[in-house]
Order: C-alpha cells, then sequence, then structure tokens
C-alpha cells in the first residue's frame, strides 16, 4: 500500500509539474497570438505534447485559456504586487507598484509585455467569462493604486486636494504607454519617460509648490 501511495504521489506531481509547464507556454504565447489563438492544437505544436496529453490536463479551449489567465495572474503577483505589498502605504507603496510594473515589462517577463494590457486590448469588444476575468484583474489593480493614493492623502505624503482618480488615471496611462510603446518600437528610454513622469505627480505638497513657482 505504502509503494502505491508513493506512486500515486509521484504520477500526481509530474501531473503537476507537467500542467505548470504548459501554463507557462500558454502565457507566454497569449501575449503574442492572444488568448484566441490559443487552442490545444497550436499549443501542442508550441509544445511538442500531443493533443491527447493537453486534453488530460485542460478539457475544453475555454478551461485552458482561465487556466492560462490564472498562471499569469500567480506570475503578475510574484512580480509586482508581493514586492509592492512589503513597501509602506502610501506613496512608498505607489512607487513600488509602478516600479515593478515597468520593470517585469523591461525584463520581458512575457514576450508581449503585459499579459493583462495584452488580453484587455483583445477583449474589451466582446463579452463573456474571459473579458470577465481580465476585468476583474484590472479592477484590482486600479482599485490597489487608489486605495494607496488616498491613504498617501490621509498621510500628507500627497496633497489632500488632487483628485485621486485623475492621479490614479495618470499614473496608470504612462503605464500602459510605456508598455505599448516599448512593444511597438523596442525604445527601452519609454520607461525612463513614465518613471519620471509618474514621480513628478507624486511630490510631497511642499515640493510640488516648489516645482509649480519655478516653472
Amino acid at each position: 500500500m505504502a509503494k502505491a501511495a508513493g506512486a500515486e504521489r509521484r504520477q500526481r506531481a509530474d501531473g503537476e509539474r507537467t500542467r505548470r509547464t504548459i501554463l507557462d507556454a500558454a502565457t507566454r504565447l497569449a501575449t503574442v497570438e492572444g488568448l484566441d489563438g490559443l487552442t490545444i492544437g497550436r499549443l501542442a505544436q508550441h509544445t511538442g505534447m500531443s493533443k491527447s496529453g493537453l486534453f488530460a490536463h485542460f478539457g475544453s479551449k475555454e478551461e485552458l485559456q482561465l487556466a492560462t489567465i490564472a498562471a499569469a495572474q500567480e506570475v503578475f503577483d510574484a512580480e509586482v504586487l508581493a514586492p509592492a505589498m512589503a513597501a509602506p502605504v502610501g506613496v512608498p507603496r505607489v512607487r513600488v507598484l509602478c516600479e515593478r510594473f515597468l520593470g517585469h515589462v523591461e525584463e520581458g517577463v512575457f514576450p508581449g509585455g503585459c499579459f493583462f494590457a495584452s488580453a484587455a486590448a483583445e477583449l474589451d469588444t466582446r463579452p463573456g467569462p474571459l473579458r470577465d476575468r481580465i476585468s476583474q484583474v484590472y479592477d484590482a489593480w486600479i482599485a490597489l493604486l487608489d486605495e494607496n493614493v488616498r491613504r498617501a492623502q490621509e498621510l500628507e505624503q500627497l496633497d489632500g486636494a488632487i483628485d485621486p482618480d485623475q492621479l490614479v488615471f495618470e499614473v496608470n496611462a504612462m503605464l500602459a504607454e510605456a508598455n505599448g510603446l516599448f512593444l511597438l518600437r523596442g525604445d527601452a528610454a519609454v520607461f525612463g519617460m513614465a518613471r519620471r513622469g509618474i514621480e513628478a505627480r507624486l511630490l510631497p505638497p511642499a515640493t510640488a509648490e516648489t516645482v509649480a513657482r519655478n516653472v
């Protein structure tokens, strides 16, 4: 019995490793070819696995797509959110969120840049469970930025008169533009532009007033 249980555990571990390998390939492929292009047949071709082997892990295209989104979120959480959550609340946390977002695009974690920006551009006019899942991730990201901008105002790290919704919109727009331009042009200078632009919007009240007087 012990031998049978050990064999079963090894089989489960092997199955999980195979699933992780498949999803790692799927997240990368999806940022280049889109989630719609992520079929069992295309992924089998890309990984060298058989279609039947893939069907053993994912019974349908939609199941594969949703699992791919979940896998991409795990990567994003580890690369971007976890380091930021270790930073103090307010402006320091916003800075780390932005820096880690830009860093994971600049480092080429996914060949097509931010997985969720790519998926949102593909799915924004196509209602369904895939768009709903991407929208949930996006809304959570915006909520996290918004929460820390408001905490920054409470802590007097930012001018209380600033509209937090507007500030979050501008910060997120700069992140998205850096991601898009880097993919389009391959010019890493856009990351420096985004960092300078974001930092200018996160100046403490006294510094912001001084800068405004000197302009």
